[in-house]
């Protein structure tokens, strides 16, 4: 591949041994501009770290994406679609949501049901990340974000920390894919030091180049 960025393309030959990345593979993961995804949220020195290690994850906020490209799925660009219908998606197409998720992912379950005051609440798909050592949520939702749907994902997260989890465990962690969001609306919504709960956009198609650059330059395409 002609990468003409060195640390870029370092970055990409690690990754690829790695992983265990197939050539075609190799080729998804640059066409939807990873290393620049990845970098977005990152400091000079942090990039550089990816020449030299990949992406490293000891933290939460390392894993997560912004946006996510989620063109294997084959839908139309249009929200003619349900979020049931997405989400069976993802489940079908497993393996390929699992590599577009990153290090460390196994999957847990989908639609899991947790109930208190003999009310039931459904979590469309939990995961669990074997480098961070906890669980990780996932909501998907068809449209905008609602700070609703981020008050909902809390509960999720909050439930999970105090049922689930094992004390050798760190504290679950919380996705919303959405279509759209409204940065203000995440940055005061969830507490200044948050860690846990994260809001990412997808895609359902591989945007165009020109796209991909403007969405990058935007402020819809930094990680919150």
């Amino acid at each position: 591949m002609r990468i003409k960025d060195p640390n870029e393309r370092s970055f990409y030959e690690i990754e690829s041994d790695k992983n265990n990345w197939s050539l075609r593979e190799l080729q998804r993961q640059y066409d939807s501009a990873l290393y620049t995804r990845l970098s977005l949220s990152k400091n000079k020195e942090e990039i550089l770290q990816f020449a030299e290690k990949g992406q490293i994850i000891e933290k939460p906020k390392d894993l997560i994406k912004d946006p996510y490209i989620l063109e294997f799925l084959g839908l139309s660009e249009k929200p003619d679609y349900s979020e049931n219908d997405l989400e069976s998606e993802l489940i079908d197409k497993l393996e390929h949501f699992l590599l577009e998720l990153g290090n460390g992912f196994t999957f847990a379950g989908r639609q899991q049901r947790i109930t208190f005051e003999e009310k039931h609440f459904y979590i469309d798909l939990v995961f669990y990340n074997r480098i961070l050592k906890c669980f990780v949520l996932i909501d998907v939702k068809i449209g905008e974000l609602r700070h609703q749907d981020i008050g909902q994902m809390q509960m999720y997260v909050n439930y999970y920390d105090r049922e689930k989890r094992l004390e050798d465990e760190n504290k679950t962690i919380g996705i919303i894919l959405c279509q759209d969001k409204s940065e203000a609306l995440v940055q005061y919504t969830l507490p200044e030091n948050n860690e846990q709960i994260f809001a990412s956009k997808y895609f359902t198609v591989l945007p165009s180049k020109e796209d991909f650059i403007n969405i990058l330059n935007s402020d819809n395409g930094k990680i919150s």
